[in-house]
């Protein structure tokens, strides 16, 4: 192994960061409008492609 490789795997921290609050608001937005969609389309494609 490298110095450079050594130094790295020295760097990394095995603990996970805790999340902003803004990335977890960003994340239950996304899959709230992600749900609505899939309703939404899967509503359309019932009323006009499937009769």
């Amino acid at each position: 192994m490298s110095q450079e490789q050594q130094d790295f795997t020295e760097e990394v921290s095995h603990e996970a960061e805790p999340w902003e609050e803004w990335e977890s608001k960003l994340v239950k937005y996304s899959l709230i409008i992600g749900v609505a969609a899939l309703v939404v389309f899967g509503a359309l494609v019932n009323l006009f492609v499937l009769p």
